[in-house]
């Protein structure tokens, strides 16, 4: 048995230690707006925030999480309030959705380390693979985001 905190609970996972963090999230514990996508780290669908910082939960395993705080698209705000998440509706950037949740996980962690990015920060440190090619208005929210953040502060 294995405890992860994910979104603010703590849930008891029966699995293997080496089972990835993707199947708890979506298979034990019913979150499933983490998506599957490549499975080996590449595309960035199944991005959560580990402590605040982007991780591929395929690539890692419950028993290296565990204890840490875990953070799904469906923690990181109620209602879709949360900046970036606002952005995005703003820019419409979604066009088929599928790998949205992780560009949006991987981008508040982005504006976490570089409140004010460039638009090269954005290239350098959004790395998620975007099948219907969607990066000029991923960039735009996350400048929208940025701005949008700006002024709460």
């Amino acid at each position: 048995m294995t405890e992860l905190k994910i979104n603010g609970k703590v849930y008891q996972v029966n699995a293997e230690e080496d089972t990835p963090l993707l199947w708890a999230i979506r298979d034990s514990i019913g979150l499933t707006g983490t998506k599957y996508g490549c499975g080996i780290q590449q595309c960035g669908a199944c991005t959560v925030l580990i402590k605040g910082r982007a991780v591929r939960s395929c690539g890692v395993t419950i028993s290296e999480v565990a204890g840490a705080e875990i953070t799904t698209i469906e923690g990181l705000s109620p209602e879709s309030r949360h900046p970036v998440q606002k952005a995005w509706i703003a820019e419409q950037v979604p066009q088929c959705g599928y790998c949205q949740s992780g560009q949006i996980m991987a981008a508040v962690s982005l504006l976490e380390r570089k409140p004010n990015p460039t638009d090269k920060d954005i290239d350098r440190g959004m790395l998620n693979l975007c099948r219907c090619g969607t990066y000029t208005r991923v960039r735009k929210a996350i400048h929208r985001a940025a701005e949008m953040m700006k002024e709460v502060s």
